[in-house]
């Protein structure tokens, strides 16, 4: 049978799964458009985090200022109203991207507003951690997917421990855990980001249609910064 032909399936060496049924080329070019968005946010985000950063006057005001707590809950709050709408049209040009742009923007002053509270030196370890697990996890995920792995079994777990951690939050916002505790909190939301990035990393591969990049982007953008974000706070509290 040619190459091509759709009843032979496209599980040969240039398939990203077993029985591939669809164009590899097709899925490629879908999974390096998410990349593409994703890393343009990861650029956004870092720009803005390092106005916070070395920007003496954004600086002063995220740690001093007198209105930085309802700016950093602001961001918190925009960012989350605003998956409402990119769920809604995610899949409608232009709008999906301006709402992408939006979101980000969100999610970069908060990071940045975090950022502006961890020396710097800590900050640089976070991120290279970071790049490390995430590059370490994805070519992990492709290699195990094409060889027939199915991540799908993650999704109930990661969701149940998800609204445990939330749980675990709310009672820290209330009862401040400490010192330890806030090491513990961060160091299993590191573990639970890891899981995220394997498993949507997984749908990436086999199971977002065509349309569903922005979705995707954000999902593989949100693991990356959750990532950090409790990776920077586990350093922050172990150093």
């Amino acid at each position: 049978m040619g190459k091509g032909d759709i009843e032979s399936g496209f599980s040969s060496s240039n398939g990203l799964y077993p029985s591939m049924m669809e164009s590899p080329e097709l899925r490629w070019g879908f999974i390096r458009k998410v990349y593409m968005l994703v890393s343009v946010q990861l650029l956004i985000t870092s720009l803005v985090s390092s106005l916070f950063i070395f920007y003496q006057p954004w600086h002063d005001f995220a740690r001093r200022g007198n209105n930085r707590l309802f700016v950093l809950i602001g961001c918190l709050v925009f960012t989350l109203i605003l998956l409402f709408p990119l769920y809604k049209w995610h899949k409608k040009h232009p709008v999906n991207l301006i709402l992408l742009g939006l979101y980000t923007l969100g999610m970069a002053f908060t990071v940045g507003i975090v950022c502006a509270f961890v020396e710097g030196t800590i900050i640089m370890m976070a991120a290279a951690l970071t790049g490390v697990v995430v590059l370490s996890l994805t070519v992990y995920t492709f290699w195990a997917v094409k060889r027939g792995a199915d991540f799908s079994f993650l999704g109930p777990f990661l969701f149940a421990a998800s609204m445990l951690l939330l749980a675990f939050a709310l009672i820290q916002f209330v009862l401040p855990f400490g010192h330890m505790g806030r090491m513990v909190f961060s160091g299993i939301g590191a573990l639970l980001m890891c899981g995220f990035i394997i498993y949507d990393t997984a749908n990436l591969i086999e199971n977002y249609s065509y349309d569903d990049y922005i979705w995707a982007a954000i999902a593989i953008y949100g693991d990356i910064i959750n990532l950090f974000l409790y990776l920077l706070t586990f350093l922050d509290e172990l150093l």
